[in-house]
């Protein structure tokens, strides 16, 4: 039996890398998971068959993570189905990078919405159950380009550092309601992201990464089923690097 047993999920982005790892790792561990995708539907349905093999449920929710409407009725549809709300994992990102001085109007709102409006979007949705359970746990993926920067990224950045003043306050704002909200902030991880840098960006990645490699997805999951379990019950308002070392 895993520690969160037949507790409820909704991770926002589910269908491929870190938000895929996430839903998995929660079922592994118990969860009934629900996640959202927004047009990826044949890798969403994969998701759901691996999900159903652990002998969980899962529900897969074709979301514009952008719409306060939409995910307001992503959160009713779990609710629907399950009956509760235990755990909410904001992931739903996108990265659309160049200089500032490059950057599109459009570019910047896009990546703004997708990151920092749908993690206020679900919040908003999902806290509304859980403060009327007097349970919950919101646990949002911020990036450590949110904690220091990064070149070439101020859209991405600026919604990733976003996440983190929302999680502190949120966590303020909840704590009485014993709903916790914590962040993550994951380094480089091997995503679609990463596969599309070339040799020379990734030698020039590894050489300020004190481990000298990339996290695997699944490495960033172990860490929310961490913040969605037992053995988190005293935490609240905390962002946890897991970038092998870069932010220290």
């Amino acid at each position: 039996m895993g520690v969160l047993q037949d507790k409820i999920a909704l991770v926002t982005g589910g269908s491929r890398g870190i938000g895929r790892s996430v839903v998995l790792a929660l079922a592994e561990q118990g969860c009934h998971v629900a996640f959202t995708y927004k047009s990826a539907s044949a890798a969403a349905d994969a998701v759901v068959k691996e999900v159903a093999a652990k002998g969980r449920k899962a529900m897969a929710i074709q979301s514009d993570a952008k719409s306060f409407q939409e995910a307001a009725g992503a959160v009713d549809k779990v609710v629907g189905e399950f009956k509760r709300l235990d755990v909410l994992v904001n992931n739903a990102g996108i990265t659309k990078d160049t200089l500032l001085l490059r950057m599109s109007e459009q570019d910047w709102d896009e990546v703004i919405d997708t990151n920092l409006k749908s993690a206020f979007n679900f919040s908003k949705a999902a806290c509304k159950q859980m403060m009327g359970q007097r349970e919950g746990r919101i646990i949002n993926m911020s990036s450590i380009a949110g904690v220091i920067g990064n070149a070439g990224q101020t859209n991405y950045a600026a919604a990733k550092a976003g996440m983190l003043g929302m999680t502190k306050t949120l966590a303020k704002e909840l704590a009485s309601r014993n709903i916790q909200v914590n962040a993550i902030a994951p380094g480089f991880v091997e995503t679609d992201m990463t596969h599309k840098l070339t040799d020379q960006q990734k030698e020039a990645l590894m050489a300020v990464v004190p481990m000298k490699r990339v996290a695997k997805p699944e490495e960033i999951a172990s860490v929310v089923v961490f913040l969605a379990s037992p053995a988190s019950s005293y935490m609240t308002g905390q962002v946890l690097c897991v970038d092998g070392g870069l932010v220290m």
